[in-house]
Parts: C-alpha cells; sequence; structure tokens
C-alpha cells in the first residue's frame, strides 16, 4: 500500500513541476494560403476567346470520341486503325449519346448538351448559384418536357413521341433525385444512392468544369462545383470539383504542371485529412503522372520496337514513331490494368483524364488523340480534357480545321451554337 501511495506521490511531484515550467515556446501550426494569388484580369476579348476555347475544346473532345464511345482500342484500331480528327458518328442514336442516327463528323452527345444546360443556368440566375436553384432548375426542364407529352400533335405523329421520350430518358435519372432533393434529406439520399443503378458516376464531370469558367479563383471553382455535385457519391464528389478548379486554373497559365496540381494543392474540404485512405483523387493523379514519367524516361531496346512485334505494331495512321507508339501503349496497358467494372466510373474517367494530360505536355492533338484512341468512356474524358486545354489556349489557338468544322455541325446540325453561348456566358 505504501509502495502504491509512493508511486501515485511521485507521479503528482512530477506533473506539478511539469505544469510549472514555462517555456514560453508556442509553435503555431502553417497557415493555408490560397494556392494562386496572381492578379486573374483578362480583357473581354481575351476572356471570351478562353471561353469559347473551353466550349469548343470540350465539343472537339466529344465529337472525337462520339463514333467510338465504350470501344476497345483493339476495335478502334480495326476499324480505324489512328484517329487524329474528327469521324462520322455512326452508332444508333440514344438518351445519353447522339438524338439521331449515323451524323456527321462532329456531331456531339450529352457532353456538349450539359455544357448548353449550364450557360442557360448561369444566365438564369447570375451570381445567385446554389444547389437549391440548380435542383429546381433540373426538375423544372424534365417537368416542361414531361408536359410536352401532351401536345396534340403527337397523337398523330408517333416520331415526335419518340423525340420526346428520349429527352426524357436523358434526364429523369438526374430529376429523380433533384425532384427528392426538394423533398426531404431522407428522399434526397435514397434517390441519389439509386441514381444509374448506384454507381459511383463520373455525372459531375458533365458539366463541374463549366464553374471554372465563371469562379474568380480555383478555390472557388472548387467550391462552387462541390455543391452542385448533387449525383456525386463519395470521391467522385472531390474529383468533379477538381475538373474545375483546374478549367479555372487553365483560365490563367499556360503551365501544365500548375493546372495537374490542383489535384494536391486545393483541398478545401479535407479529403486528404481523411483516415487511413488519404485523398484517393490525389493518390490517383500523382501515380498517374509517375506512370507517364517512368515509362517516358525508359530506354528502349531495338528488340522491343521491332517493327514486326505484335504486341507493339503501330497503327499505320499514328503520327509518331515506332518507339512513341511503344510508350503510348505501354501507358494505355497500366491503364487497362486498372479500368473499373464500368467506363464511365469517376475514378477512371479521372485516372485517363490526368494520364492523358500529362502524356500531352499540353498539346491539344497530341491529348485529344491518347485519349480517344485509348476508348472505354473517351468522349466524356476528350470533353473534359478539351475544356481545359481550351481554357488554356483559347478559341484563337486550337487546330483551326477542328474548331472550324464542330463550330459548324455543332450549331447546324446539332442545334448548338457554341459561338452564341460562349457570347452569353461572358455577357455583354
Amino acid at each position: 500500500m505504501k509502495k502504491m501511495q509512493l508511486v501515485v506521490l511521485s507521479f503528482l511531484a512530477f506533473f506539478l513541476s511539469c505544469k510549472e515550467a514555462d517555456t514560453n515556446i508556442e509553435i503555431n501550426s502553417p497557415t493555408k494560403t490560397t494556392y494562386t494569388s496572381e492578379t486573374f484580369d483578362l480583357s473581354k476579348d481575351q476572356r471570351y476567346d478562353k471561353v469559347l476555347g473551353a466550349l469548343v475544346g470540350s465539343a472537339i473532345g466529344d465529337a472525337m470520341g462520339a463514333s467510338t464511345e465504350m470501344w476497345h482500342r483493339n476495335d478502334i484500331q480495326l476499324k480505324y486503325q489512328y484517329i487524329t480528327g474528327l469521324t462520322p458518328a455512326v452508332r444508333e442514336q440514344s438518351p445519353e449519346g447522339t438524338w439521331e442516327h449515323n451524323l456527321l463528323p462532329g456531331a456531339t452527345t450529352d457532353d456538349t448538351r450539359w455544357k448548353y444546360a449550364m450557360v442557360k443556368y448561369f444566365s438564369a440566375h447570375g451570381d445567385a448559384l446554389n444547389p437549391e436553384l440548380f435542383a429546381k432548375f433540373i426538375s423544372s426542364y424534365y417537368g416542361e418536357l414531361a408536359a410536352g407529352l401532351s401536345d396534340s400533335r403527337i397523337r398523330t405523329n408517333p416520331d415526335l413521341l419518340d423525340d420526346q421520350n428520349e429527352k426524357i430518358d436523358w434526364i429523369k435519372e438526374w430529376a429523380r433525385v433533384t425532384l427528392a432533393y426538394q423533398e426531404s434529406a431522407e428522399a434526397y439520399q435514397r434517390a441519389q444512392n439509386r441514381f444509374y443503378g448506384g454507381e459511383m458516376s463520373c455525372a459531375g464531370q458533365l458539366y463541374t468544369p463549366m464553374f471554372g469558367l465563371v469562379a474568380p479563383n480555383p478555390e472557388e471553382a472548387y467550391t462552387m462545383a462541390y455543391d452542385h455535385t448533387l449525383f456525386d457519391l463519395g470521391y467522385a464528389k472531390d474529383i468533379s470539383a477538381l475538373v474545375a478548379a483546374m478549367t479555372q486554373m487553365a483560365m490563367r497559365t499556360q503551365n501544365m504542371d500548375s493546372i495537374i496540381n490542383t489535384a494536391t494543392f486545393i483541398d478545401p474540404y479535407g479529403y486528404q485529412d481523411s483516415r487511413l485512405v488519404g485523398r484517393i483523387s490525389h493518390a490517383t493523379a500523382d501515380a498517374s503522372v509517375k506512370n507517364v514519367l517512368r515509362i517516358k524516361n525508359l530506354v528502349l531496346i531495338d528488340s522491343l520496337v521491332a517493327k514486326d512485334t505484335l504486341v507493339f505494331r503501330r497503327p499505320e495512321e499514328f503520327p509518331g514513331t515506332q518507339k512513341e507508339w511503344v510508350r503510348q501503349e505501354m501507358v494505355y496497358q497500366l491503364l487497362e490494368k486498372d479500368k473499373k467494372g464500368i467506363a464511365f466510373h469517376a475514378g477512371e474517367i479521372w485516372q485517363i483524364l490526368i494520364t492523358g494530360l500529362q502524356f500531352g505536355e499540353g498539346d491539344f492533338d497530341k491529348t485529344m488523340q491518347f485519349i480517344v484512341n485509348y476508348g472505354r468512356d473517351n468522349d466524356t474524358v476528350a470533353a473534359v480534357a478539351g475544356m481545359i486545354l481550351g481554357a488554356k489556349e483559347g478559341y484563337s489557338n486550337l487546330p483551326k480545321a477542328l474548331r472550324e468544322e464542330v463550330v459548324l455541325v455543332s450549331r447546324e446540325q446539332i442545334g448548338i451554337d457554341l459561338e452564341a453561348l460562349a457570347k452569353e456566358l461572358v455577357g455583354p
């Protein structure tokens, strides 16, 4: 007993002696600052050129992938060898795809329709952008389409019914979530978790890059986009917000490292602090960049790049050398090893995006071709990459033939005037 009392008294004495000690040392935790502090000051003409570049760049990516969406790269090589430009969108019409069978080169899918819808959302609400208004905006569009089913012309023209039903089929999954969001938290949770079967889809990435065109800095682009990711689950929300921040960063710099490093330095909601896992989007981006750098630094021996090698047979239309093709195919193989169960998984889209941007080193043609010829959900990945690179380069610096054909086909056949949208977004 005495021994126990002695231990207790010794502990108290030690504790009190420590408490009495006063070193006056107070080391503060680091203060986080914004990722970029540069002034974002563009003239109206410069802003219009970049906004139009982003819209057209995204549409180019969408159009380049429209004919081979969800294909495996081997099938792309069988039919096209290597896609370097626009190809006819020879495919069945579908709600998420083209709204007509077999369209001309330059035709686009739902990726471009979402950019159009976002401009209309921005125009309708100006600076008052919030998830409640966004939910109402989408559900109102669905309501208008549903009301259109009572059009008397449908009674005598079944083709009109087909057209209306296809538009409704496209938006109804989204409207189910937004209607539930406006109803209650419980209803929203149920609807969100069954969106496209409850898969962690790339839904947000179809429209969130647009916030990068209206936000004043990358951090605000992230938070604005994140607040509007009503359809995303888990780290898909982080990814959807990051592509907005990257687009905003591209509005202010030509440096690809700065654009890609957005995934490292912008984390306002603390994903990096997650225990055991950390920040999945950053880990994926970091690994993707390192994989590309590692393969580009390989010293390739002649036997590996021999022209008769079956594994690394270079497509006839590929514009580079045999060694360049071997390196590209090696990167493709790494991507394929990590592919998800569905091609439109947010994590897979993100991995291909960062890999493509790093591999292309800021070159628009090289990046688009890398992404499109890999296959999978290539139109969506290329649309996101095209918006980022288009914002970086501006319309005037995009490949002339591509930009002009896409603008023309979008206006004349798809019914989306990209130049008018850019003017609407920039304002008078």
